[in-house]
């Protein structure tokens, strides 16, 4: 498997580039690959069958200048930037027989994940856990969030990690989730999410030693 760190100039550029690693890999001019990215400028992200009047609130995006772009992903809505580490993997699906359908690509990927946090030092173990389908929560507090998206011979998995983000900014630009995991229990975004206080670098190790990276 490739990695990449790469963080590209503009928001837009990093979502896309996402999509293409998968597309490059179906045409056949990739293969498996882990790419992290931070972006250093906040913008809001929604999944592909999201609406964004209702999931976002635009005004309050527009007001501050924060982009909201798309991603060719489900999932939920999400804001990212300084301080949330954005990671992407392209798998093939015939060499990995855990990706064979969404669900179990769901519990493997997610599984290693949560594994991988463990291996930081976040307090316990058994702190950190696998809730709705593809969330980590410390303790029940959300700090990462993911989504898939599949082609016929690979799968693109990608997701964030907060470590220092300005949960604020989420209260401030996000209304509550119009679909909601049945743990979440209404709970404002405050009362929902946390930080990690990990530094990117450690996070980015373990998952280089997670996914085997040579």
């Amino acid at each position: 498997m490739k990695y990449l760190d790469l963080t590209l100039p503009s928001p837009a550029e990093n979502i896309a580039c996402d999509e293409q690693l998968l597309d490059d890999a179906e045409r056949g001019d990739g293969g498996e690959v882990l790419r992290v990215w931070e972006s250093p400028q906040p913008f809001v992200v929604v999944g592909y069958g999201n609406t964004i009047a209702t999931e976002v609130d635009v005004a309050a995006c527009a007001a501050r200048g924060i982009p909201v772009l798309r991603r060719c992903s489900g999932g939920g809505t999400v804001v990212q930037g300084q301080g949330c580490l954005s990671y992407a993997l392209i798998l093939n699906i015939a060499a990995n027989p855990e990706l064979r359908n969404v669900t179990a690509a769901n519990r493997f990927i997610m599984e290693r994940n949560r594994r991988t946090i463990a291996e930081c030092g976040v307090r316990s173990a058994e702190s950190i856990a696998v809730q709705g389908h593809t969330d980590l929560t410390l303790d029940g507090l959300k700090f990462s969030g993911n989504a898939q998206r599949r082609r016929r011979q690979f799968i693109l998995f990608h997701g964030t990690f907060l470590l220092n983000f300005d949960l604020a900014l989420i209260s401030e630009l996000l209304p509550l989730p119009s679909r909601q995991p049945c743990y979440r229990e209404a709970r404002p975004h405050e009362k929902f999410l946390t930080n990690l206080d990990l530094p990117a670098v450690a996070v980015k190790a373990a998952l280089r030693r997670a996914w085997r990276i040579e």
